[in-house]
C-alpha cells in the first residue's frame, strides 16, 4: 500500500485481511470484476491473483486488461479478459452471452465500473449527455448485468459486491449532480434488492469508500492534495467482504461526515440566499 500521511492514517486505519480465509472462500469459484483495468478493480485483481479462483476481468480497455493478465501469468489464479463498454447495448449483450455459456457459471460479482463528472449545472445546460452517460454506466449497466445473472447467482448461493461511494450516504453537494444522482440511484436499487437476494440464499455487500486515489479523480485539481484512500485499501475491504459476507463497509467517521454534510448544505444554501437577496436589492436601487 502507498504511504499515507498522518491525517490519512487517522482517516483510513489499516484493514486486517485474512488471506488464508480469502483464498479458501474463492477457491474453485468464478469472480467477475467490472472496471478491472485500473484503480480499485485492478488492485482487486492483484489481490486475488494468488488464489485458485477464475477471475473474469471486464473493462473498455482491452489492451490494459491483456497487460494485467500477462503480468500475472505466473500467479495461481486463472484470468480471462473481456473488453466491453457496458454502456453499449451490443457489447453488453455479447458479454452476457459469454457469461451464460460458462460451464461453471459465476459465483461472485464485483460491480466496480463507474464514471465521475464534476460540473456545475450552469455549465451543463447544453450537456445533457453528462447525465445520460453517468446513468448509463453507474446505474443502467449494473442493473442490467445483475438482472441477467441473478438466477445463476441464486442457484450457487453467490455474492454481489457493489463498490458505491460514501457520497451516496451524504446530502448532495453542488457541482456533482450527475455523478451523485447516478451513484445514489444504483445504491438505492441495490439496497432494495438485497433483502430479496438474502431470502434466496445470495449475499450482498455495499462498499462505501471515500475519495480514492484513482485516475478518475485526477481531472479535479482540488482533489490532488486532499486526503484519499488508496485503491489497494479499498480492494482489501472487498476481499474481506468476500469471506465475511458483511453487508456494508464504510469509513469509521462517516456518521460525522453525514452531520457535516447537513451543516455544509445549510451554510451553502444560506450563502446563496444571501447573495440572491443582495442582487435583488441592487436591482431595486437601480
Amino acid at each position: 500500500m502507498p504511504t499515507y500521511s498522518l491525517l490519512e492514517h487517522l482517516l483510513f486505519p489499516p484493514t486486517f485481511l485474512n488471506r488464508g480465509k480469502l483464498a479458501r472462500s474463492v477457491e474453485g469459484k468464478t469472480v467477475l470484476i467490472t472496471g478491472a483495468s485500473s484503480g480499485i478493480g485492478e488492485q482487486l485483481v492483484y489481490l486475488l491473483s494468488d488464489t485458485k479462483a477464475h477471475l473474469i476481468l471486464v473493462a473498455r480497455r482491452g489492451d490494459k486488461l491483456q497487460a494485467i493478465k500477462n503480468a500475472l501469468a505466473e500467479r495461481e489464479a486463472r484470468i480471462s479478459v473481456y473488453a466491453a463498454d457496458l454502456r453499449n447495448e451490443t457489447e453488453m449483450e455479447a458479454l452476457l452471452d459469454e457469461l451464460r455459456r460458462l460451464p461453471d457459471g459465476v459465483d461472485i460479482v464485483v460491480s466496480n465500473a463507474g464514471h465521475s463528472i464534476r460540473r456545475p449545472i450552469r455549465e451543463s445546460l447544453d450537456r445533457y449527455h453528462d447525465f445520460t452517460r453517468t446513468m448509463a454506466i453507474n446505474y443502467f449497466a449494473p442493473v442490467r448485468l445483475l438482472l441477467s445473472l441473478v438466477p445463476m447467482l441464486e442457484s450457487k448461493r453467490g455474492h454481489v459486491v457493489n463498490v458505491s461511494t460514501a457520497n451516496a450516504l451524504l446530502l448532495p453537494v453542488p457541482n456533482w449532480a450527475a455523478y451523485q444522482a447516478s451513484k445514489s440511484a444504483f445504491d438505492t436499487w441495490f439496497r432494495a434488492a438485497a433483502p430479496e437476494w438474502n431470502r434466496a440464499g445470495m449475499s450482498a455487500t455495499s462498499i462505501y469508500p471515500p475519495l480514492v486515489r484513482t485516475p478518475m479523480i485526477a481531472p479535479t485539481a482540488a482533489y490532488r492534495k486532499a486526503p484519499a484512500m488508496s485503491p489497494m485499501h479499498v480492494a482489501k475491504w472487498i476481499g474481506k467482504s468476500i469471506y465475511t459476507r458483511r453487508r456494508t463497509f464504510r469509513p469509521w467517521w462517516l456518521p460525522f461526515g453525514q452531520i457535516g454534510s447537513v451543516l455544509f448544505r445549510r451554510g451553502w444554501e444560506a450563502s446563496i440566499a444571501s447573495l440572491g437577496k443582495k442582487e435583488r436589492n441592487g436591482h431595486d436601487r437601480g
